[in-house]
C-alpha cells in the first residue's frame, strides 16, 4: 500500500457535488493498493498512520500523533499513487489493483484505522470521481509505502 498523508487544518470530500465527508484538524490520507498488498500491510500502515508524531506539542515540537490530539482522519482511495511514469508521458496504472482485490483491503484499512484511533473515521467513495479540498497545515506531507518497511 502506498499512502500520502497530509496534516490538515480541515479537509472535505464531495461526490457528485454532494458532501461525503469532512474533518477539522487531523489527517487526510490517500491510499493506493497493488496486488502484492495484504491484510498485514493494512494493519501495519494503520498503526503507522495513527501513531505518526507530526502534530505540535505545547513547545511547538512535533511530538504528538493524531490520536494524541483527538484529531480526525479521512481516508481516500487513489489508484493513481501507483502510476508508472518511466516511459512516455501517459502514466500506466498497471500496478494498481483491480477493485476485487483493492476494495476488501481498503475496508480492512478503514477497520484498522478505526480500531487504532479508537473511533470512526471518514472516507471518500471507492472508485468514485471525488473532489477533495483541504488546508494543509505546515505544510506536512508524508509518503509511506508498505513495501519499504525496513
Amino acid at each position: 500500500m502506498r499512502s500520502v498523508i497530509q496534516r490538515v487544518a480541515w479537509a472535505k470530500v464531495s461526490v457528485n457535488e454532494k458532501l461525503k465527508s469532512a474533518i477539522s484538524t487531523g489527517l487526510l490520507v490517500f491510499v493506493g493498493i497493488e496486488d502484492i498488498d495484504t491484510i498485514d500491510d493494512a494493519i501495519w500502515l494503520s498503526n503507522k498512520i495513527v501513531n505518526l508524531r507530526i502534530f505540535n506539542d505545547e513547545n511547538n515540537i512535533p511530538n504528538l500523533s493524531v490520536k494524541d490530539i483527538y484529531g480526525e482522519i479521512i481516508l481516500v482511495s487513489q489508484f493513481t499513487l501507483h502510476a508508472l511514469t518511466k516511459k512516455g508521458n501517459r502514466p500506466s496504472y498497471i500496478k494498481a489493483s483491480k477493485p476485487e482485490h483493492a476494495i476488501p483491503l481498503y475496508h480492512k484499512l478503514i477497520e484498522c484505522l478505526e480500531i487504532d484511533l479508537g473511533r470512526p473515521i471518514q472516507t471518500g467513495a471507492f472508485g468514485a470521481d471525488m473532489k477533495v479540498e483541504l488546508l494543509n497545515d505546515g505544510p506536512v506531507t508524508i509518503l509511506i509505502d508498505t513495501q519499504h518497511k525496513a
